[in-house]
């Protein structure tokens, strides 16, 4: 059974008061909050166990570097890799995006060449690809969701021509809440020859994945709004895939043997892991997934639908909000505008002062904005340990928003 104020029992800051309000904490899509489970494995992997990893054969390195390692062993089963050699540590879905940039789609792209991207991507899935239009002559090609927000496969797809080199896709908009048929493109794209790139940022954290039965090349994860610390995180990449890449950045850790002549690297994923690693963010990471696994992926997911189905049907009855994204099967993201109202700042401010926390601006994904003709929305976005109870606050906090400013 799903006891949901067990589980918000296990998160220490959902017992504080903003504004002498008790705290609705509804800005998941941007950074989760943490259980006592990632806290203590932070405090431990500081307080009794730290030193660097991998190089030392002192006692405390030895801790820190098995502790560490076991992390990547961990990734891999919450992403149902077949190998642990196929999951990259690095600080975030950022991190691992750009690498594939540099490491593997840089060497093998020339001027002409495209790469496939939807308008629902986050900034971290889109600048790295104008580099290469910058740099080498690369082309972009845009692919616009349908009005309710979703995104057929087909859709992806037939923009794919002889010239494309990677579909680079989000699974889960952060905007819209959109679940993209990753699978499906996936499918489709390498029956083409076309490897596929997903941003599974916000898609490991409302359901559960399996990169080996989506079959993507590259599968980018971030830690912090895994209910883990931030600068952690990891990318899947298909065995065939690194041993296409070249190394993204040089230093320690990365290397097999350095002379004054040359240079020979380890062997992957360690050759793309340059320099000291967030050790202990990553330690944290992994005791982030075990929580996360001990309480169901599917578990989760049915919560999360659960509260989305609930929230969907109490927004509809406030007929001067606009919800951006109706996708069928959303996450329990609600990116939202009122009528009359000023900026989605203001409608953020207001909410605080009762204690609701939520996301205004553009929300890194400009290119979107300007498809839906705004410049901004109210983010609104639930996590495992929301209740259905908070989204009845959040209704509250929206009609003194709307008698505020509408």
């Amino acid at each position: 059974m799903y006891d949901v104020e067990k589980i918000r029992a296990d998160f220490p800051i959902l017992a504080r008061k903003v504004h002498g309000q008790k705290l609705t904490y509804l800005d998941n899509g941007a950074s989760a909050q943490k259980p006592r489970a990632v806290l203590d494995a932070v405090m431990r992997g500081y307080g009794e166990e730290y030193a660097n990893v991998h190089r030392g054969l002192h006692t405390l390195s030895n801790i820190s570097t098995d502790r560490y390692e076991a992390v990547r062993g961990i990734i891999a089963r919450f992403l149902g890799a077949k190998s642990e050699r196929e999951i990259v540590l690095n600080s975030g879905s950022t991190e691992g995006i750009n690498m594939v940039s540099y490491a593997w789609a840089a060497p093998r792209m020339r001027a002409g060449d495209e790469i496939v991207l939807s308008l629902l991507e986050h900034h971290a899935n889109i600048v790295p690809w104008h580099f290469l239009r910058e740099r080498l002559g690369v082309k972009l090609v845009w692919v616009a969701p349908e009005p309710d927000g979703s995104l057929p496969a087909e859709k992806l797809l037939a923009a794919i021509t002889p010239r494309t080199r990677l579909v680079a896709i989000t699974h889960v908009s952060n905007v819209l809440g959109t679940v993209v048929d990753v699978k499906a493109v996936t499918e489709g794209a390498h029956a083409r020859g076309v490897p596929v790139l997903v941003d599974g940022s916000q898609g490991a954290v409302h359901m559960p994945v399996d990169v080996a039965d989506i079959g993507c090349d590259f599968y980018a994860i971030t830690g912090h709004k895994l209910y883990g610390p931030s600068g952690s995180g990891a990318i899947y990449i298909r065995a065939e895939r690194l041993a296409e890449m070249q190394p993204f950045m040089g230093g320690g850790d990365m290397i097999r043997e350095v002379t004054r002549d040359s240079v020979s690297y380890a062997d992957a994923p360690m050759k793309f892991e340059a320099g000291t690693p967030g050790i202990v963010q990553t330690i944290g990471l992994g005791a982030a997934l075990e929580y996360m696994m001990d309480l169901g992926m599917e578990n989760i997911a049915a919560h999360e639908a659960d509260l989305a189905a609930y929230a969907a049907e109490r927004l509809a009855g406030l007929n001067w909000v606009t919800v951006h994204g109706k996708a069928p099967g959303k996450a329990a993201i609600f990116s939202l505008t009122l009528e009359g109202a000023g900026h989605p700042h203001d409608i953020s401010t207001i909410l605080d002062n009762k204690g609701i926390a939520v996301r205004a601006g553009h929300h890194c994904a400009q290119p979107l904005m300007d498809f839906l003709g705004v410049p901004a929305t109210a983010r609104a976005s639930f996590a495992l340990y929301n209740t259905r109870e908070e989204v009845d606050t959040l209704i509250e906090g929206l009609e003194l928003c709307h008698r505020l400013l509408g």
